[in-house]
């Protein structure tokens, strides 16, 4: 029969969850417990199904799933970073006593390209050519792509998202020696980093996602692989999605910013400063207090 009143729901729901186990436990492939598990889910649903949310689905995923699942995951990204960053160094000092590997990196035509630009007292000015709208669009795209392409490289061991990330850093690093052994060091950090602070870090957390999606099939732990996978995969998602607006940010400032590179120190400085607290307090502050704060509150 069907029951009258929320309470005797909730009573009917505990007592058939608790038969359910039961079943479970004695009887796992009896027909009483596929039925008990039939009349627990219609149970549920009906209590569950046309509830109203207490949060904005958006506003949680932003503000509790993302961050939860990049705390989840803080060292892998921080032996990405690493790797990131030793190779960015490995590409500098490789560049800095062999002009043949900066241009084997970045190739002649633009390495030529900058020295002339350089002579003519405008060494970024490639950021200056074409129209800024295109150009917008075009980098977004294109760093939105290089991003899904190190996430879906993951899945063969992760082997060829460490290559990628391995390459990008070299290139980095052989493109600012380029800059420093002009003696527009500064300059260089101050311009490029406008967009590239963003754009880096969103490049080497999407490196991140593929390495957890490999991780996740390489490493299954006590688990199922495939179930192991697939949580992988789930979590290297939300970290992929939650990069699309930084990738967006990153190419409008390149796009309609950095041309402008003449602009007052302090102001690049600024903007720098600004993107980096961004993705180092939501990426890393943020998700640790977070998780902290709901541990308190027995909520994890």
């Amino acid at each position: 029969m069907p029951p009258e009143d929320p309470d005797e729901v909730a009573t009917e729901f505990t007592r058939i969850v608790d038969d359910l186990s039961y079943a479970k436990t004695f009887y796992p492939h009896s027909k009483v417990t596929r039925y008990l598990n039939a009349q627990a889910s219609k149970i549920y649903m009906g209590i569950y199904q046309n509830r109203k949310e207490d949060r904005n689905r958006i506003t949680e995923f932003w503000k509790y799933e993302v961050p939860l699942t990049v705390r989840k995951h803080h060292t892998v990204m921080l032996w990405v970073a690493c790797i990131f960053i030793v190779f960015f160094v490995v590409g500098f000092y490789s560049a800095k006593n062999d002009e043949s590997f900066l241009r084997e990196m970045l190739g002649d035509g633009y390495v030529n390209m900058t020295e002339e630009n350089i002579a003519r007292g405008k060494p970024f000015g490639v950021y200056a050519d074409g129209n800024e709208l295109l150009m917008w669009i075009w980098i977004m795209l294109n760093n939105i792509f290089v991003a899904f392409r190190y996430f879906a490289e993951g899945i063969f061991l992760c082997f060829f998202t460490i290559i990628s990330l391995v390459n990008e850093g070299v290139r980095l690093g052989a493109f600012e020696e380029m800059f420093f052994a002009k003696g527009l060091g500064l300059q260089s950090v101050l311009t490029v980093f406008i967009h590239g602070t963003l754009e880096i870090s969103a490049i080497i957390i999407a490196g991140a996602s593929g390495v957890i999606l490999g991780k996740g099939w390489m490493f299954p732990g006590t688990g199922k692989r495939i179930d192991s996978f697939k949580q992988g995969a789930k979590d290297s998602v939300k970290i992929l999605v939650s990069l699309v607006p930084i990738f967006i940010v990153a190419a409008f400032f390149e796009g309609f910013v950095t041309r402008y590179y003449t602009m007052p120190k302090w102001l690049s400085a600024l903007i720098l400063l600004s993107s980096l607290s961004f993705i180092v307090w939501y990426y890393i502050i943020y998700p640790i207090l977070l998780r902290s704060r709901l541990q308190r509150n027995n909520q994890l």
